[in-house]
């Protein structure tokens, strides 16, 4: 088999299989959620303080969920495709 023959049909194939754009889509997804969760909480008004910026959802929950859809990209990448 000559080198442009072989060439060709490893230029043909993807990086990642099926499964592993499923799960970097679903990873992409969770880290967007994060960030919509962690948004808000500011006031209108400079004088007046809202305690709304530090609630639950916004400190814990939001930057959690990040870091869980960042773990699913990783694990998206090392998986070996199909």
């Amino acid at each position: 088999m000559s080198k442009k023959e072989n060439s060709n049909k490893e230029g043909n194939q993807f990086l990642f299989g099926k499964r592993n754009y499923q799960f970097m889509a679903i990873g992409l997804g969770i880290i967007a959620l994060g960030f919509i969760l962690m948004a808000g909480g500011g006031s209108d008004d400079p004088k007046v303080f809202n305690e709304a910026m530090y609630s639950f959802r916004r400190i814990r929950l939001a930057p959690t969920l990040v870091l869980i859809g960042l773990a699913v990209e990783i694990y998206a990448i090392m998986t070996k495709p199909e």
